[in-house]
């Protein structure tokens, strides 16, 4: 039997020739791959859903809704315009007589890391503009969601050539010799600590990299909201995928004379979307992914408690799952405060002044997502110009990510590079500028700048005044 390491050598081997040929096809071929894989992704749908439900207790709506179609409205996206994207683009000349166009190629040779959370999305998301842009792929699945690494490895094996995109399961060893080998680029979504392993492993060998990685996203709400309308908003965005989402909303900013209903809303639509007669309706609610990381968020919870918060609603644990739970009387000094809670934990912190509260959400790092609750146009902007993130919403959490034409993305420690329609297209290119000089002879200036030099430089710097 092939060891990994072997395997792993072949498969790389093996795309580095392929990679000539599939950079030479065109968008019709590129989008008849992606055809396939749409094809196949929708035969699989109830071992998808299955698979998602084993690692995650992840509810069906959940996995068809955020995992399945979000990659196969990825596909569409690019069919419809992948043709249009692959065109050289013309741009003015400075040089007389020459012209001048951007070629986008592709990167080459790229990894493709997923994170457990969103175990299929993550992994076949990114894969579809690496298509699109002409490359040849390793994927590594998240060992966390095994269920799901396998059924997506049975898709791609279905699909394609391992010359072309090829899966390699396993854990953390897996992941350490892909590292060792020379890509072009690497994708890569999961936490800012492992993101900067991944950098500095990539700049070994000068690969460009995608990270997609997380942190504290902030809700600020104003007072002239109605609280009524926007809470189903915000909670639907937490308590997705019992709050393991990386633009999950981590903590609310609410007026201090609001507070107290804010939270009565809250736990009164917590009790009417996810319990029944009293009790947490678990098909609707996923669990954590495992023991380590549900005691993380018991101890957060813990932690939080013994430096003076209130558990207004939840803190059970039961089944592998929290759950939902908010938190009120904070304080600055919680560890809740300090690391993204990537968990059903929501804490519920009040304001007097709007600039207290941005001046807060820019002691941290730049968040991947910032959302903002008001009626106020200036008030908005505002907070917009005064404080940075990887993206941001107006009234709403998460939904800035399901629209094509706008990057998805962080900055600095919530990530680097972007992605989804156009953005990923480029994310995965390289836009390689070419000039087409005018014939010899054609532009009298075209010998200005050869030697001798005599008497030029007078007529130079007549040019530079």
């Amino acid at each position: 039997m092939v060891d990994v390491k072997t395997k792993l050598q072949e498969v790389f081997q093996l795309q580095k020739q392929q990679q000539h040929v599939v950079k030479m096809t065109s968008a019709e071929e590129r989008i008849e791959k992606l055809q396939k894989l749409k094809v196949e992704i929708i035969a699989q749908a109830p071992s998808i859903m299955e698979a998602l439900q084993q690692d995650l207790g992840k509810p069906a709506f959940e996995a068809a809704s955020s995992e399945m179609l979000s990659v196969i409205s990825e596909i569409d996206y690019f069919t419809a315009n992948l043709k249009q994207w692959m065109e050289p683009h013309v741009v003015p000349a400075r040089n007389e007589g020459a012209q001048t166009k951007i070629i986008s190629e592709p990167k080459g040779q790229c990894l493709i890391y997923s994170a457990w959370n969103f175990p299929f999305m993550l992994l076949f998301l990114p894969l579809v503009p690496a298509i699109g842009a002409g490359n040849v792929c390793i994927l590594k699945p998240s060992e966390l969601a095994p269920a799901t690494s396998a059924i997506s490895a049975k898709i791609i094996t279905k699909v394609f050539d391992e010359s072309e995109v090829a899966i390699l399961e396993g854990g953390v060893d897996v992941a350490t010799l892909l590292l060792e080998q020379p890509f072009n680029h690497i994708f890569f979504t999961g936490s800012t600590h492992v993101g900067r392993e991944i950098m500095q492993a990539a700049g070994k060998h000068l690969a460009s990299v995608t990270l997609e990685l997380g942190g504290k996203c902030p809700v600020i709400i104003d007072e002239n909201v109605d609280l009524e309308k926007i809470v189903p908003r915000i909670l639907s965005g937490k308590y997705t995928n019992a709050g393991q989402v990386c633009l999950a909303p981590d903590h609310v900013y609410v007026k201090e004379e609001q507070s107290q209903e804010f939270v009565r809303l809250v736990g009164e639509y917590i009790q009417r979307s996810y319990f029944e007669n009293g009790e947490l309706v678990k098909s609707d609610f996923s669990k954590i992914v495992n023991e380590r990381n549900l005691n993380r968020l018991e101890g957060l919870l813990q932690d939080a408690v013994a430096k003076g918060a209130t558990v207004h609603v939840g803190g059970e644990i039961e089944d592998g799952r929290m759950y939902p739970t908010v938190l009120t009387d904070v304080s600055v000094d919680a560890q809740i405060m300090e690391e993204e809670i990537f968990g059903p934990i929501l804490p519920v912190l009040t304001y007097t002044s709007l600039d207290d509260v941005i001046d807060q959400v820019n002691a941290r790092p730049k968040p991947l997502a910032l959302y903002i609750f008001s009626e106020d146009q200036n008030m908005a902007d505002l907070v917009l110009a005064k404080t940075s993130s990887g993206g941001a919403a107006v009234n709403d959490v998460i939904r800035h990510m399901l629209e094509p034409n706008l990057p998805f993305g962080g900055v600095n420690e919530s990530g680097i590079g972007s992605y989804t329609g156009i953005f990923g297209f480029k994310e995965f290119s390289h836009e390689r500028g070419v000039l087409y000089q005018a014939p010899v002879g054609t532009n009298p200036l075209e010998t200005f700048a050869h030697a001798p030099y005599k008497g030029k430089l007078e007529m130079l710097m007549q040019r530079i005044k």
